[in-house]
């Protein structure tokens, strides 16, 4: 979803570590955007600007203005970021120029509310498989998140991507089958619910019958040959 945010960019021409680092010493990050058909273009940036938009509900579905100062103002969103793994800083970033008018394609979160029935009423449980799906749309139509309610949902019942519902320019990129969450009846239940158009199994007791019985058939046959002898 388009924001209101403006983030001011810097151009840069130097590359490599001992660059990165004189930026670092200057509160800024190297970045890099590109797309729309223009050709890439080095910059840095305020890492305390991204990762506000990060951490922000819509996050990396943001689209915001990029001015690079003396270049360009241009929609742009972040593609990818990487981040020290001790102290989570930023250290680089990828921003991709956006088209308004040109439909793409992002992941966006799918949160659930409500409690299933087949979890209060069935004492079944409540299973998350994804927690997001994949559309296409218009860069003013990306949603932040799709909240969608399970009350309904029973034993047996799953919530798949294609029951999402999508407005305006939303298309559906996921597998429409994709299940996002279903709710399953515990191991007692399953033991207790035969599988469908099965017959009732057959006791081991009878089993074991026929076996002692077929037995006896043999031992007596064997008594009658040696009383001929």
């Amino acid at each position: 979803m388009r924001k209101e945010i403006t983030v001011i960019a810097e151009p840069r021409q130097g590359r490599g570590k001992n660059e990165a680092r004189r930026l670092r010493v200057r509160g800024l990050t190297p970045a890099v955007v590109y797309g729309a058909q223009k050709e890439p273009i080095a910059i840095a940036v305020n890492p305390k600007h991204i990762t506000r938009i990060l951490h922000s509900a819509s996050g990396h579905n943001t689209v915001f203005n990029l001015d690079i100062q003396g270049v360009e103002t241009t929609p742009a969103m972040i593609v990818d970021t990487q981040q020290d793994p001790v102290t989570d800083r930023l250290l680089h970033a990828d921003l991709l120029r956006i088209d308004p008018n040109k439909r793409i394609k992002v992941k966006v979160a799918v949160h659930l509310e409500g409690e299933a029935r087949g979890v209060k009423a069935q004492s079944g449980t409540l299973e998350v498989v994804s927690r997001e799906i994949e559309i296409e749309c218009l860069p003013e139509e990306i949603p932040d998140s799709f909240t969608v309610n399970i009350t309904n949902l029973m034993v047996g019942q799953h919530l798949r991507a294609a029951d999402i519902p999508l407005s305006g320019s939303m298309k559906l990129v996921s597998n429409p089958n994709l299940v996002l969450a279903h709710v399953v009846g515990s191991r007692s239940q399953a033991t207790a619910t035969p599988a469908e158009g099965a017959g009732p199994a057959e006791p081991e007791v009878i089993k074991k019958g026929k076996k002692e019985e077929a037995g006896a058939e043999a031992k007596t046959e064997a008594k009658g040959g040696a009383k001929k002898k």
